[in-house]
């Protein structure tokens, strides 16, 4: 590692990545758990597809934001699992995670647009009775569950890196010196 090869990520790729941690966890609680359960007579229903429509524009901002402060900012060495397999799975994950989020956001910008969302949002459409009767929402289901996986298998390798290893990985993409 060169000197000029920084310990730790930039503390505003730190900021993007954990905000984007905390918001799509948020919407997969909302879009996979929550939302289902709730009838779509129930006023609620609308809010809570306005918050995940939101939000989901949010991170797809971030995401922008994110893959051009991959390119423009000075990046730490990638992580040693300690294994070549692991190590390339390492790499898979994250480019997958960026791919279903990529995914993720043009799949819901379709329903967005194919279901009309701001004439319901605003009371001139009703709630549509089937969201699975438009194209992408087939594609943004399975993205989720995707998604949903392969965020569980970042969050253990981050732990195994932590906590068997020992290796100290998560103060990379923490603030400090």
């Amino acid at each position: 590692m060169s000197e000029t090869t920084p310990k730790r990520y930039h503390p505003a790729h730190v900021t993007i990545h954990w905000l984007m941690a905390l918001l799509v966890v948020m919407m997969l609680g909302i879009g996979k758990f929550a939302m289902p359960g709730v009838s779509p007579q129930d006023p609620q229903k609308v809010m809570m597809l306005q918050s995940h429509t939101f939000i989901g524009g949010a991170i797809a901002v971030l995401l922008i934001i994110r893959v051009v402060l991959l390119f423009t900012t000075k990046r730490p060495a990638p992580a040693d699992a300690g294994n070549a397999i692991l190590n390339w799975v390492g790499k898979a994950v994250h480019v997958l995670l960026y791919v279903l989020l990529i995914g993720m956001a043009v799949s819901g910008l379709g329903l967005f647009q194919m279901a009309n969302l701001p004439a319901v949002f605003s009371g001139a459409q009703p709630y549509p009775s089937n969201f699975f009767d438009y194209l992408p929402r087939g594609g943004h289901g399975l993205f989720s569950w995707l998604l949903l996986a392969l965020v569980a298998l970042h969050v253990g390798a981050a732990l195994f890196h932590q906590f068997i290893r020992k290796d100290n990985l998560l103060t990379r993409m923490w603030f400090g010196k």
